[in-house]
């Protein structure tokens, strides 16, 4: 008895599929491996299935009701391709037992563990490969979310290879090292597991479609007439990462410009795409077939967005607006009119570049370090100061109408930029506009520049993100401009907040203009981009 019990776990520890006998019972015991997506972690999932005399069915893990009810689309895909789901005692168990595991992706698991366990085929090979995949009920694999995770989860715990859906094959297949196996049903994934017919893993040259993508963009700033003081202000805002809120009337073509600002940013390097493409894939927003995400994101929720939907979470957790504009932009049209307490949730992850998301049942993290451009109207008429239009609004309903941004978030914002139409005949003689590329040149010239300063600080890589005590380090101005802040500081009753969001901004004009010193003239412009701190805004 110790030498086939010894025997036993020796199989246990080592193999997918194993037999024990007894003289009362004989139990078949088959492993198959798939993955749980939490957040942005992801956990192998070992999935054991028991099959003994008898006729129940039982599932323990934890599971959430999408993966209950992978029993019945298993069974209806089974029986359309000629198998049966097994009539014995079945147990499945989803390891480790105290994780949730939530959604469809364990059914192709499940089905080839059930296949195996039942002894209709053969699943020597099912130890050496990671699978995901939802069945349809005729047996044809659905795409799943977080593919792109799961892929690089594979590789960490040296699996051969992983099995994916076909929409899911070219978003793996980013990850080298590992072979991706796209399939079109059950049963191709049946005969390549059995050895029946063989199958070439999918490969993409990542580098080349990466850099294929970078520039070419739909939207260009040489689209834009007139509006010089705006474009200088969105310059500086790619150049250093600072966040920046537009105020102007409508049709001042605040939204045109804000579409066009990932043209000048720098472009994504390939670890910020992956980490970006990441997200994405995780929250199911990645389209059919594609692979890594090579420009910056853009996202422009509407105002009527709920508290959820912007940070992230739900029943199922899954990243939220701020997390999809991770590395790039997210852009908040009609400020004033988001609910208020909506625009407060995003005082904390303009800080931390991290939200946190705790509920009772879990607790995720998702990264969130994106440049925040918001634009607005400077009253509920939206003509306050306009020069060709009657204001018909009130002082105390302007002041109400601006009271709707607190304090605290207009502090987080380091330039704020007033906007006036430009006039008919000014936009018929007007040039076009200096192109996207040129302008692009400059801001990655002041990148290069900041990250060379900042290459010895962690998680530092631009202006926006320099610490209190790398302001005095770096963004310390000379005496005749520190006199000149002072008095603006005094004027304007600017927080301390504000204080270090010029000194940001002034090294930033600096860097585009290639001074190592913040000078008299850095101060003075990035002051005049504190509009919304002046005591007469809304005496005027």
């Amino acid at each position: 008895f110790s030498l086939i019990t010894k025997f036993l776990d020796t199989y246990i520890s080592s193999n997918s599929r194993y037999l024990i006998t007894n003289p009362e019972t004989l139990l078949m015991l088959v492993k198959s491996y798939s993955a749980a997506v939490n957040g942005m972690e992801v956990t192998t999932v070992t999935i054991e299935v028991s099959i003994v005399p008898g006729v129940m069915y039982h599932f323990t893990g934890l599971g959430d009701e999408a993966v209950k009810e992978g029993r019945n689309r298993i069974a209806a895909a089974l029986q359309c391709n000629g198998y049966l789901f097994p009539r014995k005692d079945t147990t499945v168990n989803m390891a480790p037992a105290d994780l949730r595991k939530e959604g469809s992706s364990f059914d192709l698991p499940l089905a080839m563990a059930l296949l195996a366990a039942d002894e209709k085929i053969d699943g020597t090979n099912l130890a050496s490969y990671m699978m995901v995949g939802e069945l349809g009920l005729d047996g044809r694999l659905q795409p799943v979310k977080g593919a792109l995770p799961i892929a690089i989860r594979a590789r960490a715990e040296h699996f051969k290879g992983l099995i994916v859906p076909k929409a899911n094959e070219r978003e793996a297949a980013v990850v080298n090292n590992l072979e991706v196996y796209g399939m079109e049903n059950i049963m191709q994934v049946i005969s390549f597991i059995t050895g029946q017919q063989h199958f070439s893993p999918m490969v993409i040259d990542t580098r080349k479609e990466f850099y294929e993508q970078q520039y070419n963009f739909d939207l260009d700033y040489a689209d834009v007439k007139g509006q010089e003081n705006v474009k200088r202000a969105l310059e500086v805002a790619a150049a250093g990462g600072h966040n920046l809120i537009m105020i102007g009337p409508p049709g001042s073509g605040k939204s045109m410009m804000a579409k066009r600002l990932p043209s000048i940013l720098p472009p994504l390097s390939l670890a910020e795409s992956l980490e970006t493409t990441q997200i994405h894939s995780v929250a199911g927003k990645l389209s059919k077939n594609s692979s890594l995400i090579s420009q910056r994101p853009f996202r422009s929720p509407h105002h009527t967005i709920s508290e959820a939907a912007l940070v992230g979470g739900g029943i199922n957790p899954i990243p939220g607006e701020i997390s999809l504009a991770h590395n790039g932009i997210l852009f908040a049209d009609e400020l004033p009119e988001f609910s208020k307490h909506t625009l407060e949730v995003l005082r904390q992850p303009l800080e931390d570049r991290v939200i946190t998301i705790s509920r009772a049942k879990y607790s995720v993290e998702y990264p969130c370090n994106f440049q925040f451009i918001a634009s607005m109207n400077p009253c509920p008429c939206g003509y306050y100061g306009d020069p060709t239009h009657r204001c018909v609004c009130t002082p105390g309903q302007i002041q109400k109408y601006m009271n709707k941004i607190s304090g605290p978030l207009l502090d987080r914002i380091d330039i704020h930029c007033e906007i006036t139409p430009v006039p008919f005949k000014d936009i018929s003689k007007a040039q076009p506009g200096e192109p996207s590329a040129a302008i692009r040149e400059r801001v990655i010239k002041a990148r290069d520049i900041q990250t060379a300063r900042y290459k010895d600080f962690k998680g530092i890589h631009c202006n926006a993100q320099m610490t209190e005590r790398m302001l005095h380090q770096f963004a310390e101005p000379d005496a005749s401009s520190m006199d000149m802040l002072r008095m603006a500081m005094e004027r304007l009753k600017l927080s301390a907040r504000a204080y270090s969001r010029i000194l940001k901004v002034a090294r930033t004009i600096a860097d585009l203009d290639g001074s190592e010193q913040v000078q008299l003239p850095h101060i003075a412009e990035a002051v005049g981009y504190r509009n919304l701190d002046r005591s007469d805004w809304s005496e005027r």
